[in-house]
């Protein structure tokens, strides 16, 4: 931790700039450990605690734990800073803190991103087709509810799903695609599903029908 975070930003914040600076620093701290590391080992532990201690307060942001910048930030960013702190104190480990943070991060993206995803439906002035357009990130978080947005009582013999401002990222949501096309093929009604780019379309062919969801 100290040789990844703390090293990089003094070396930062005393003026590099360059990649050749961050080689040295590597070059410098290798020397430390083999050829120096009898010598090091002579140093106090109260001085390295000392200078551990500068080294966080100097690459510490306090700007990012005022109040007034807490209370801007959203809370899903403020949880994971929180989680990351708690767990790395508790555990006296940063790479624990750091893993953390990131499942913490995961989960909460997953969870915001899967929100965003939006059906809306135009029906033909002839009343024969009905075009269902479908915007947003399709995973397994979002595309659960993706089955329940369709009126499949009352739809008319040709369904269109328009998926070109959609994207496919997993098998959960073609399986939800395969439940959708069965629900109305149960009722008798031909689905067509378009738009799709390349990977979404790769995805699609390479598991659809193969899934147990879709039957």
């Amino acid at each position: 931790g100290c040789a990844m975070i703390g090293q990089t930003m003094i070396n930062v914040k005393s003026g590099a700039r360059t990649r050749v600076s961050t080689f040295l620093a590597g070059v410098f701290l290798l020397i430390l450990v083999v050829a120096l590391g009898e010598v090091v080992a002579l140093i106090p532990m109260a001085a390295l605690v000392a200078v551990m201690i500068m080294v966080a307060v100097s690459t510490f942001d306090w700007h990012s734990v005022q109040p007034s910048v807490l209370r801007r930030m959203p809370k899903s960013e403020t949880t994971v800073m929180v989680s990351t702190v708690a767990v790395t104190v508790g555990t006296h480990n940063l790479a624990y803190g750091v893993g953390v943070g990131v499942l913490v991060a995961m989960v909460l993206f997953a969870h915001r991103v899967a929100h965003l995803v939006e059906v809306s439906s135009v029906l033909d002035p002839d009343g024969t087709s009905k075009v269902y357009r479908v915007s947003g990130q399709l995973f397994f978080a979002s595309s659960n509810d993706l089955v329940f947005s369709f009126d499949y009582a009352n739809d008319p013999q040709h369904v269109v799903i328009d998926l070109s401002a959609a994207h496919i990222w997993d098998a959960s949501t073609v399986a939800s695609l395969d439940a959708i096309t069965t629900k109305y093929a149960a009722r008798g009604i031909e689905v067509t599903v378009t738009g799709m780019n390349h990977d979404s379309s790769t995805r699609h062919q390479r598991l659809a029908g193969h899934l147990a969801g879709g039957h």
